[in-house]
């Protein structure tokens, strides 16, 4: 295979270099800077606003690199029971060393459903919470809970995952983790009060060719990155306008009320981790463009009744919104958002460097993926990602990819991400993906809606670090480890 550089960011970790060094080195900068590298978004100096980020209140103190508390059992009280939520418990409940211990959805049937498909199963019949806006708050006064997962529509992440941080509770928070700007920061606060973290449920960052190709930029094969595309690219048009697919055709909603880029996460994510963003690196602008939206209203034209209550609605989000963002090395990401228009699936999936190109949802081959990298290619042909996938499979997927395809869904990342949640806290381990992380990716949700009502101008983000992102750590690039044996 390719030869890697001399030094890799694996040996850095591992101390061969200081992070200290190695950042001012590579020019990054102090804390909060923004790069004046060649292709850097524009000098905020003249063409932003200055973006302070507010103080710590006494006694609050940043959550990197703090390890969860060990746990014998990890007991999860679960929020939000439609099919994402329903199928995540399952998911909870076939990991070893963890139980679910409550389950909690305003309609009270559905609780009631999963916890007798739960018993069904012969595990622990969970406790049941329902039948009102503020059940989950009393399924959180539970002592016997460790993690709370929330599952239920976007514009009660925020509240919910405030809640079960104040409540004590360790929180994983299904995409985004909030939707406003104030929400985010208050959310990296209480987490830093209260000592608790909570993570975005991000599975796609666990998807196998995503961990083996953060493996492959770690490892220098692509060179020095300088370019990346993640996103959401899914034609969910004909669940947005079914009647049972979304509880009160919540999301479908969302379109006749926010211009936002709602759900690029699941391809930024990966981007983003690949180039240590918060690790060595950071966004620092966003400029945001989208087209009509005429995607929704087009499909309901053509294949929805005029009986039907979506004929009230008027839809402003954009069929293609797309988020241009800088990095403080010079680095620039496109994050897109597409779910109102015919088009196979795509999470996009691609990085550049210096020596060669990655690029997913290419067809071709079993892993989708191609390959060029120099000097192993030549001649302007693409090549299979295959070999470098088994050369750069991440542990997880040689520890339990078997288990991962069996009980998971998305491929077997849900159940990746799950089974690497539990075993960071039963072990004691510091988390993959922190709040600052799930912050971040989480940022162009409110940031493209401030860029497009300025007409695209770029918009600062927060570093949500306060200067942290300076230092190089592991994160989706962890050592191997085990799950503790369960008893």
């Amino acid at each position: 295979m390719s030869e890697i550089p001399a030094v890799s960011r694996r040996l850095v970790l591992g101390g061969a270099l200081g992070a200290g060094a190695l950042a001012a080195g590579a020019g990054i900068g102090a804390p909060g800077a923004f790069a004046a590298s060649p292709g850097a978004a524009p000098d905020t100096a003249t063409a932003l606003e200055t973006v302070v980020a507010p103080r710590r209140k006494p006694g609050q103190k940043s959550m990197i690199d703090v390890a969860y508390a060990v746990h014998k059992t990890v007991r999860v009280g679960v929020i939000g029971l439609g099919n994402r939520g329903s199928g995540m418990t399952t998911g909870w409940s076939v990991v070893p060393g963890c139980t679910v211990t409550a389950v909690c959805d305003i309609r009270a049937d559905r609780a009631k459903r999963v916890a007798d498909g739960l018993a069904g199963q012969g595990k622990p019949r969970p406790a049941e919470y329902g039948g009102s806006a503020d059940a989950y708050r009393k399924m959180l006064a539970r002592d016997d809970i460790d993690l709370v997962y929330i599952a239920t529509p976007w514009e009660f992440h925020y509240e919910q995952g405030r809640a079960a941080l104040l409540a004590g509770k360790h929180v994983v928070v299904e995409l985004p983790i909030a939707t406003e700007l104030d929400e985010l920061w208050d959310l990296v606060d209480t987490s830093e009060r209260t000592r608790r973290h909570l993570m975005l449920s991000e599975n796609c960052s666990y998807g196998r060719n995503e961990l083996a190709l953060l493996k492959m930029a770690h490892e220098g094969l692509l060179g020095d990155i300088t370019n990346g595309h993640g996103g959401y690219l899914h034609d969910l048009r004909a669940l947005l306008f079914s009647d049972t697919y979304y509880t009160d055709a919540w999301r479908r909603r969302w379109h006749t009320r926010s211009t936002a880029s709602f759900y690029a996460m699941h391809g930024l994510a990966p981007i983003a981790a690949a180039m240590d963003i918060n690790r060595g690196d950071r966004m620092t602008t966003l400029t945001a463009t989208a087209t009509e939206p005429k995607g929704l209203a087009d499909y309901r034209e053509r294949f929805v009744p005029r009986s039907h209550p979506s004929w009230n609605e008027t839809y402003i989000n954009g069929d293609l919104v797309t988020c241009m963002i800088g990095t403080a090395q010079g680095r620039m990401i496109r994050a897109e958002h597409n779910v109102s228009s015919p088009r196979p699936y795509s999470r996009i999936n691609t990085l550049a460097g210096s020596r060669g190109i990655f690029e997913d949802y290419a067809g071709g081959s079993p892993t989708g993926a191609r390959v060029y990298v120099e000097p192993d290619h030549s001649g302007d042909t693409w090549r299979d990602f295959d070999a470098f996938r088994k050369e750069f499979d991440h542990w997880l997927w040689k520890k339990i990819g078997d288990d991962a395809e069996n009980n998971g869904g998305h491929g077997g990342m849900d159940y990746v991400l799950q089974w690497r949640t539990v075993q960071l806290m039963r072990a004691g381990l510091v988390p993959d993906i922190d709040v600052y992380d799930s912050a971040a990716w989480c940022a162009p949700v409110p940031l493209s809606v401030k860029s497009l009502a300025a007409g695209g101008r770029p918009v600062a983000i927060p570093d949500f670090t306060r200067g942290s992102w300076v230092n190089l750590r592991l994160g989706l690039d962890s050592r191997a480890s085990d799950m503790p044996p369960v008893a």
